[in-house]
């Protein structure tokens, strides 16, 4: 779903650094005030501002691998806790995740799919594709509305004014989340930064600083 996404960072070089150089993920842009890091089918635009912002999004990766990944990752990074476990099981999704936190403070979830396995060792082929971007605002209601006329569907019935509600289709969703609501496996409430998403159908959906989410067609 997610062709590319922007989000926004005070601490662009170390970001760098961390995604080139702890990941061992492939730049594919590097600029004074930005860098884009390829993510399996997503490319991932961080731009430099002067204050700090973070996000959740999380990365789909094969089930077969989750738990070679999880050692890989672990001598790169500690892993987040919640609960006194550093991985969770989630049946609605039959998927595993575990979770850490990048230079910037972003929540980075690993998401092991159960029904896709890719053979061999980890590599950068591991890492298939953004699945998930937080949208965090203090309109609920009306960015689900938003999203619903992108065509976009909630997963279950209702809007959750309170909890995560998962709009979107197959393995990758928008996140979208009240201002001030703690974000899971970690200690920090979520809070509104801008961010941008092209979706593969051409649709562009933006979070501006006040938590509107506007969209419009790549091009226009």
């Amino acid at each position: 779903m997610f062709n590319s996404v922007t989000f926004y960072t005070d601490q662009l070089a170390a970001m760098r650094r961390f995604y080139g150089n702890i990941l061992e993920l492939e730049i594919t842009e590097r600029a004074e005030d930005r860098f884009t890091v390829r993510i399996g089918a997503t490319d991932v635009t961080f731009m430099a501002v002067d204050r700090p912002a973070f996000y959740h999004f999380a990365i789909n990766i094969p089930g077969n691998q989750f738990s070679m990944l999880k050692h890989w990752i672990q001598d790169r990074v500690p892993l987040n806790w919640e609960d006194g476990v550093d991985e969770v099981y989630f049946r609605a999704f039959d998927a595993d995740s575990m979770y850490f936190e990048d230079p910037a403070g972003n929540i980075v979830e690993l998401i092991g799919r159960r029904r896709k396995d890719v053979y061999g060792d980890v590599s950068r082929s591991s890492f298939l594709n953004v699945s998930e971007v937080g949208l965090v605002t203090n309109q609920v209601q009306e960015a689900g509305q938003t999203l619903f006329d992108a065509g976009l569907p909630l997963r279950g019935t209702d809007l959750e004014l309170d909890d995560l509600n998962f709009i979107g289709r197959g393995d990758a969703y928008f996140v979208l989340v009240r201002d001030g609501r703690k974000w899971y496996f970690s200690k920090r409430n979520a809070e509104i930064h801008p961010l941008e998403a092209k979706l593969i159908d051409g649709t562009v959906v933006r979070l501006g600083a006040e938590g509107k989410i506007s969209l419009s067609v790549s091009g226009e």
